[in-house]
């Protein structure tokens, strides 16, 4: 058994769980070690069940998940009346007829669409609509999730960016062209993590440069392009345009560095 790959253990599963009980034909949770490991993916891809993940960071979606697991629970509860050992392993009570069994799922059904509107339209009464974005528009990054170099939290950029978006995920989720150096951050955001680059209405307006990059624990910054270069006493020095700089920020600097 410990030579068993990911694909032979969801193969098992299908054969001595998933015969036996069933799942369902679709599946929304957040993305936790046990969702996104490749023993779940085989096994869903082995099913063909449709699984959906909440974004990263949006701490909304998985409130919501479990202000429904409230609502259905009362309910499976009154409607049952056992334990979860006897729901999963036995049959229900053969005295209820077919058509009061009928009936009552009707009931849950229609309260449980009554209490989902009820909990969107609370949630969305303060709520401004998200502004649209098309790939290739240029957005500002929320670094409220993102870990920063900084000795403290409160000196750190609140926005970083400005990165492209490569593509719409979903109406509330985008996929961002982040630099190469922070390729361990997962690249879909919500979109309420987002703020669209404004032109800016007074162009002589100073420019803050942007948030430095962290690499092996060194604050870097990004090279827009090379302008110009020269050997001195046997040392070549390059003239470089730093990427969001002004351009009185050009700057010669060694080679090797």
């Amino acid at each position: 058994m410990s030579s068993i790959t990911s694909l032979d253990l969801a193969h098992l599963f299908i054969k001595g769980i998933f015969s036996k009980h069933c799942l369902p034909s679709s599946s929304f949770s957040d993305r936790g070690s046990l969702f996104v490991s490749s023993f779940w993916i085989n096994l869903f891809q082995q099913l063909k069940i449709s699984r959906d993940l909440s974004t990263a960071y949006h701490p909304e979606t998985d409130g919501q998940t479990e202000k429904v697991n409230q609502i259905l629970e009362p309910y499976l509860w009154i409607d049952q009346h056992f334990d979860p050992v006897h729901i999963t392993q036995d049959t229900p009570d053969g005295n209820l007829s077919t058509t009061i069994q009928s009936v009552k799922q009707q009931d849950v059904k229609r309260e449980l669409e009554v209490a989902i509107k009820k909990f969107k339209r609370y949630s969305d009464k303060n709520r401004a609509s998200p502004p649209a974005f098309n790939p290739g528009d240029m957005v500002w990054l929320s670094s409220k999730n993102i870990k920063s170099a900084r000795c403290t939290i409160k000196l750190s950029e609140r926005w970083l960016g400005p990165f492209p978006i490569l593509k719409k995920v979903s109406t509330h989720a985008y996929h961002l062209k982040l630099p190469s150096q922070q390729k361990s951050i997962h690249p879909v955001f919500h979109i309420s993590l987002s703020e669209p680059v404004k032109t800016s209405t007074m162009p002589n307006r100073h420019q803050e440069p942007p948030p430095e990059i962290i690499i092996e624990e060194e604050e870097e910054w990004e090279v827009s392009q090379i302008l110009d270069s020269k050997l001195k006493r046997g040392k070549l020095w390059y003239l470089v345009e730093w990427k969001g700089f002004s351009q009185d920020s050009k700057k010669i600097h060694l080679g090797t560095n």
